[in-house]
C-alpha cells in the first residue's frame, strides 16, 4: 500500500505539471494618434504624413518596439475640416492617445488643440503653419516640424517684388485661419517693403463654382502678379479663370497649393504656377533612406509633408526616449531642449514650439513638377 504522504505528493506533482504555466505579462502599447486629412479633397497632403508614420512605427516595432513597449498607431481622419478635428481628438483622448502627430491643416489643428491641451496631450504637426498656433502662447502642448506661414508670406511677397518685378499685386484668400494667415503676412511684407503696392486684397469662398468675379477685379486693378492664400482646390479654379480670360500675370501660392492634388486638377493650366514651400532636404541621409524604402514599399516618390511627418515622429520618439515615458511635463521638456536628427535635418524646437533650421523655398511648375527655383 502507498504511503498517503507520497500519495498526495505525487497527484500534486501531477496537478502542477498539468496547469498552464502563466505567461509573462505583456507590457501595455505606447499610443500614438495620426490626425490629418485622409481623405476627402485634401487628402493628398495628410495620407503622406500617415504613410510616413505607418513605415516607421513598424519598423520600431520590428526592433523590439519604444523603451520596450510596442507602438499602436491610432489613424485619425479629419478630413481638414474644424467640425471633424474636434471630435477626432476627443476620439483620440477616449481612445488612449498619449501623443499625437498631426493635424495638418490649421484650422483644424486649432479646433482640436485646446482639447489636447486639457487632457495633457503632446501634439506635433507636419504641416499646420499658422503663425498663433504658437505665437499666441495658448497651446504649450503643440509643436511644428515646419515653420509658420509669416516666414512663407514674407517669402512670396519678397519672390513678387523682388524676383518678378512686381509693381502691382493682388492678394487673394480663402477666409481661413491658414489661408487668410499666409495672405495678410504676404500683404504685410509687401506694404512695408514698398516695392509693390497691394492693388487688391480680397477673400474667395472655398467650393464657390465660379471665381469671374474677382478674376475681374484682378484685371481692373492691373495687377501684375497674384499671391493667394489656400488649398489646392480653389488655386486650381483661379488658374484656369486666368488662362480663360488672359490674365496673363504669375500666380503664387503657399504649400496648401504645392502638391500632387493641384498637379491633377489644375492640369495643364499648372504650368508656369509658383508656390513656396518647405526647403529641399534631399540631402539628408536620414531622408534618402526613409525616401529610398517608400519608394521601394510603394513605387513612387511619396507626396507633400511626408518628409515633415517622417520628422515629427523621429522627433517624438527621441522625446520618448529621453524622458523616459509619455508623461506630459518630461516629453514637453525633452523636445524643447534636445536637438535631434530628423529627415528635414538637425532640428530643435524654441520656446514657442517652432522648429528651428527649417525654412521655405520657392518653386514653380515645369514640365508638370514643382521644381525649386535658384
Amino acid at each position: 500500500m502507498t504511503d498517503p504522504v507520497k500519495r498526495w505528493s505525487l497527484l500534486l506533482l501531477t496537478v502542477a505539471v498539468l496547469l498552464p504555466v502563466p505567461a509573462p505579462a505583456e507590457k501595455p502599447p505606447i499610443v500614438i494618434g495620426v490626425a490629418g486629412a485622409h481623405s476627402d479633397n485634401l487628402a493628398p497632403y495628410g495620407i503622406p504624413t500617415k504613410e510616413a508614420v505607418e513605415m516607421l512605427a513598424a519598423d520600431l516595432n520590428a526592433k523590439g518596439g519604444l523603451l520596450g513597449r510596442p507602438v499602436k498607431l491610432l489613424i485619425l481622419d479629419d478630413q481638414c475640416k474644424p467640425e471633424i478635428a474636434a471630435n477626432v481628438a476627443t476620439a483620440a483622448v477616449s481612445q488612449g492617445a498619449q501623443a499625437v502627430i498631426g493635424h495638418i491643416c490649421s484650422g483644424a489643428t486649432k479646433a482640436a488643440l485646446g482639447i489636447y491641451r486639457e487632457a495633457k496631450i503632446i501634439v506635433i504637426s507636419p504641416a499646420a503653419t499658422n503663425p498663433p498656433l504658437t505665437m499666441s502662447g495658448e497651446y504649450p502642448n503643440f509643436f511644428r516640424t515646419i515653420a509658420p506661414d509669416d516666414k512663407q508670406g514674407q517669402l512670396a511677397a519678397a519672390f513678387a517684388a523682388g524676383k518678378l518685378g512686381a509693381r502691382k499685386v493682388a492678394v487673394l484668400h480663402d477666409k481661413g485661419d491658414y489661408g487668410k494667415g499666409f495672405a495678410d503676412s504676404a500683404k504685410a511684407a509687401l506694404e512695408k517693403d514698398g516695392k509693390a503696392a497691394v492693388v487688391l486684397y480680397d477673400g474667395i469662398t472655398p467650393g464657390a463654382m465660379d471665381y469671374s468675379a474677382v478674376i475681374q477685379k484682378v484685371r481692373k486693378e492691373g495687377a501684375d502678379a497674384v499671391i493667394y492664400g489656400g488649398y489646392h482646390p480653389e488655386a486650381s479654379k483661379l488658374v484656369a479663370l486666368m488662362k480663360k480670360k488672359r490674365v496673363d500675370i504669375p500666380f503664387i501660392g503657399p504649400d496648401g497649393v504645392m502638391g500632387s492634388g493641384f498637379l491633377s486638377i489644375a492640369g495643364a493650366n499648372a504650368e508656369g504656377v509658383y508656390a513656396t514651400g518647405p526647403m529641399d532636404v534631399a540631402r539628408y541621409p536620414l531622408n534618402q533612406q526613409l525616401r529610398a524604402a517608400y519608394q521601394k514599399k510603394y513605387g513612387r516618390e511619396p507626396g507633400m509633408f511626408f518628409d515633415q511627418g517622417a520628422a515629427a515622429w523621429q522627433a517624438l520618439v527621441a522625446a520618448i526616449q529621453k524622458a523616459g515615458g509619455t508623461g506630459y511635463a518630461a516629453l514637453e521638456k525633452a523636445l524643447r531642449n534636445n536637438p535631434v536628427e530628423t529627415s528635414v535635418g538637425r532640428i530643435k524646437f524654441d520656446a514657442r514650439g517652432d522648429a528651428e533650421g527649417v525654412g521655405f523655398a520657392v518653386y514653380q511648375v515645369r514640365a508638370g513638377k514643382f521644381t525649386e527655383v535658384k
